[in-house]
């Protein structure tokens, strides 16, 4: 199972393995004080596509097909947490304010088709 979660919630004992998927560290968090397994920037939105769908440039769809396509670019990190995800729950840990199209929630989707 996949969840995503924002970084700001509190950790649950049922979130299982938690990766932070975001390529910059989240504001106003300690490193001390997130408490995540792993913090894989590897598989995060390039800067580039980042900045363009934060400054509104390209809307979700757009930046979801362009999302995908750096996943299936480079796959390694994606194969190997949908291997995890055969194993245990995975709980994502993203900053974005918006809870429902944010990169968290594509990357889930493309790790459910792996898995």
């Amino acid at each position: 199972m996949i969840v995503t979660k924002r970084v700001y919630e509190a950790p649950d004992p049922q979130d299982g393995y938690r990766v932070l998927v975001d390529r910059l560290w989240p504001r106003g968090v300690k490193k001390a004080a997130l408490k995540c397994d792993e913090w894989c920037k590897t598989i995060a939105p390039s800067a580039e596509l980042r900045k363009a769908f934060h400054a509104e440039a390209i809307d979700f769809a757009a930046f979801r097909e362009a999302y995908r396509r750096e996943l299936e670019a480079s796959p390694e990190a994606a194969r190997r947490l949908a291997a995890l995800v055969r194993k245990q729950r995975l709980t994502l840990l993203y900053s974005a304010r918006d809870t429902t199209q944010n990169h968290a929630q594509v990357l889930a989707d493309f790790l459910r088709e792996l898995a």
